[in-house]
């Protein structure tokens, strides 16, 4: 079987513009009906209907009935990283002056300060909790390549991750995932993965029901500063 068969299909579905917008109207991971994505796309309702079809036979997008009325979300968490991934290629994982964060009215800001990605936390938190890794040596980074150092071990390990556990796994530990809505980086991996889970399962970080947006505790926001100078 042609393991790449399937991403002239995908690209295909991607590549109009009005499915496109469509798709980034749910990015913040809300359920929505379809009058509002057809305004959303600026295309009449038939021709959203048509569009809707096609994303969730594709299984770009998922649907539910309530009612009379279907609402839409988008598939699955990596359908949301492919995306996001698409629309920040060329994005630097450092670039030499600040860009401003990328934003729009479909957007809302609690996506734009916290999310997850994957499994791992991205937004606005997530960059500056890899950055502040960084400043303490934690971590140390050569352009997208991250790697963990003797504190850093130490450190986590006193957290409460399992380390050794994670290397066993087939996945890369860490890197840097660009941030799509900060242009710059945050932490992904298994190691990213990992920490998301620890700041949920600690109350730090709290999930929100059929959303990728997640909200900062007050004792996460306590920590998370005496920790990274977040």
């Amino acid at each position: 079987m042609d393991d790449t068969a399937e991403i002239p299909r995908i690209a295909g579905l991607l590549a109009d513009p009005a499915r496109a917008r469509i798709l980034w109207s749910l990015i913040d991971g809300t359920t929505r009906p379809a009058g509002e994505l057809a305004y959303c796309a600026n295309v009449s309702a038939q021709s959203a209907s048509a569009h809707l079809a096609k994303l969730v036979e594709g299984g770009l997008l998922a649907a539910e009935a309530q009612g009379r009325h279907r609402y839409f979300r988008i598939a699955s968490a990596e359908v949301a990283g492919v995306i996001e991934a698409m629309a920040s290629l060329g994005a630097p994982a450092r670039p030499r002056a600040p860009r401003a964060p990328l934003s729009s009215p479909s957007v809302p800001v609690q996506f734009l300060r916290a999310r997850s990605c994957y499994g791992h936390l991205a937004g606005e938190t997530a960059v500056r909790i890899l950055e502040g890794m960084l400043r303490a040596r934690w971590l140390v980074a050569d352009g997208r390549e991250v790697a963990l150092t003797a504190s850093g071990e130490k450190q986590l390990t006193a957290l409460g991750l399992d380390l050794p556990a994670l290397r066993r796994s087939r996945r890369v530990l860490a890197r840097a995932c660009v941030d799509l809505t900060q242009r710059r980086a945050h932490l992904g991996g298994a190691l990213g993965d990992a920490l998301l889970g620890l700041y949920v399962a600690r109350g730090w970080i709290l999930r929100h029901r059929r959303s990728r947006v997640v909200s900062v505790t007050p004792k996460g926001a306590e920590k998370f500063r005496s920790l990274f100078g977040v």
